[in-house]
Formats: structure tokens, C-alpha cells, sequence
């Protein structure tokens, strides 16, 4: 895009030169014209007074020369040179853009591409010019020049569309992405809700023992009894008197920070400490059941 862009700009720059250029060539052509037609005179002057000697004769003919001379001409050639440079330019700059557009898929409210059919018929045309008149090289590069200025202007147009869908679509997808952001945000917290109820909780613990440890009804029901002597299965439950946590009584509390760091807050993130505490320590709920049963704790 910045190289299509720094196009764009040289060749509306270049319009712009052009355009201060050819402001002056009417006064260029003025005096080629004036200067074939004193040529003329002079020579035909000559013609009919022999007598006025050699040395009229040479300076009738340096006149032409002079006002006449290679340097106007090459002047003018140059300008339709430069004239198609710039044309090619604005037409190359016109059609990426217009390329870039198509791919993007924006609506940019209109044309997605600038009509450059008319300047390409003007570029076809100069690129004669070496075999054409001076005058009609130069009408044909003024022109080509206006219809570059035209192409060039409604190039920076589609470009300033095309950047305004482009904003417009990132303040979309930015406003998109904050939604989704955001309901999901609302769904964990509800999902957390649900699964720090007692209820929620005890689901958990099934669908952990029977795919993490392969135990079923008859080991929930340890586990379920365990748990309700325990804590009443309240993530948020505490023994003031020495300090158990949670659904599992941790002994610290922090123990469960190996299962996550929302131990706290979480009764899934307790479940599954307690789980991996109880088959280690025990091998399955229903002896931690058992052994809390002989000894008042597990």
C-alpha cells in the first residue's frame, strides 16, 4: 500500500509541474510562430532587394536560428516525454489501487475502480509523438496531462474511500471481538456459579472419579458422604479451630494451589486436589470414608 501510495503522490506531483509548465507554452509557441513568420519575411525580403549584401543575408538567417533553434523543440518533446511518464504513472497507481479494493471486499461506497480507458488512449497516442507535428505533439501531450490530473484525482478519491472502509471495518471487528470477549467472560462466570454450588460440585466430582480414576457410583457415595461430614461440599467452607479449607478440608488451604491458582475460588479446582489427595493417601474414597469413620478425620 505505501508503494502504491508514493506513486500516487509522484504522479500527482508531477500533474501539478506539468500543469505550471504548459501555463507558459502558448507564449513558447507564440514565438516559434512569430519567428518562422519573421524568417519568412526577411527571406523574401531578401529576395526582392539583392542589393542589401551578404551580411543581411546572414543575420536574416541567424533569426530563425536563434528564436527557432533546436532548444524550444526539445524543450517541447521533453515535456510530452515527462507529460508520459507521468500519464503511465497515474494509470498504474489507478489500477493497483483499484486491484486493492477488490481484494479487500469493503463496500467503499461506490466505483471500486477509477476509469482510465480515456488517458490510456491519450498514452497509446504520445507514444507516437516522435513521428507527429511539434503542435499537435504538444496539444495531444496537454491533453494527456489534464486527463492524468483527472485519473490522479479520482485515484486519491477511491484511496480516501478505501481508507475510511478500512477503519470503518477495524472499528467493527475491534467492537466484535470486545462482544465476544465479554460473553464469554459472563459465560465462565456463570459456569463458575453453577459449578460452586453444592450440586455443581458433586457433578464434578462424578465426571472426574469415572474419567480420571475409573471409579463409579459406589465410590461417589464414599466420597459424597466424606465431603458432607467434611464441609457440607461449600467451596467456601473454613475450620476456624485449625484452619481446613474447602470442600476436601485442605490442611493448609494453599495445598490446593497445586491443583490451580484459583483454589479459592474454585469448588472444581478443590474437587480435583481432594480427589488426587484421597488416591494417594487412601487408594479410593471409600476407605478415606472408612478410616474418617474409625478416626474422626482422613
Amino acid at each position: 500500500m505505501l508503494q502504491k501510495t508514493r506513486a500516487l503522490r509522484r504522479a500527482s506531483a508531477a500533474a501539478s509541474a506539468r500543469a505550471a509548465v504548459t501555463a507558459r507554452r502558448p507564449m513558447t509557441i507564440l514565438g516559434v510562430t512569430a519567428a518562422t513568420l519573421v524568417g519568412i519575411t526577411l527571406s523574401v525580403g531578401l529576395a526582392s532587394t539583392p542589393a542589401a549584401g551578404a551580411v543581411n543575408a546572414a543575420a536574416s538567417a541567424a533569426v530563425p536560428r536563434t528564436v527557432v533553434g533546436a532548444e524550444p523543440l526539445a524543450q517541447i518533446g521533453e515535456e510530452a516525454r515527462v507529460t508520459l511518464v507521468e500519464a503511465k504513472s497515474a494509470v498504474l497507481a489507478a489500477e493497483d489501487l483499484g486491484d486493492a479494493v477488490v481484494a479487500s471486499g469493503l463496500d467503499v461506497g461506490g466505483s471500486t475502480t477509477v476509469d482510465t480507458a480515456a488517458l490510456e488512449e491519450d498514452i497509446d497516442k504520445l507514444a507516437e509523438r516522435e513521428v507527429m507535428p511539434v503542435l499537435l505533439m504538444d496539444i495531444l501531450a496537454d491533453e494527456t496531462a489534464s486527463e492524468t490530473a483527472r485519473v490522479v484525482s479520482g485515484t486519491e478519491d477511491l484511496q480516501q474511500a478505501l481508507t475510511a472502509a478500512q477503519e470503518k471495518k477495524a472499528a467493527e471487528d475491534a467492537a466484535r471481538i470486545a462482544a465476544e470477549k465479554a460473553a464469554a467472560a459472563e459465560k465462565a462466570a456463570a459456569d463458575l456459579a453453577a459449578a460452586n454450588t453444592v450440586e455443581g460440585a458433586k457433578a464434578t466430582a462424578r465426571q472426574l472419579m469415572s474419567s480420571q480414576y475409573g471409579w463409579g457410583a459406589d465410590q461417589f457415595s464414599c466420597l459424597e458422604s466424606l465431603w458432607t461430614k467434611e464441609s457440607g461440599w461449600n467451596y467456601q467452607a473454613y475450620n476456624a479451630d485449625g484452619g481446613a479449607t474447602g470442600i476436601p478440608q485442605a490442611l493448609p488451604g494453599s495445598k490446593m494451589a497445586a491443583a490451580g491458582a484459583d483454589w479459592q475460588t474454585s469448588a472444581a479446582t478443590q474437587v480435583a486436589w481432594g480427589l488426587g489427595y484421597i488416591s494417594s493417601a487412601y487408594g479410593s474414597p471409600c476407605s478415606a470414608w472408612s478410616h474418617s469413620q474409625a478416626m474422626n478425620w482422613y
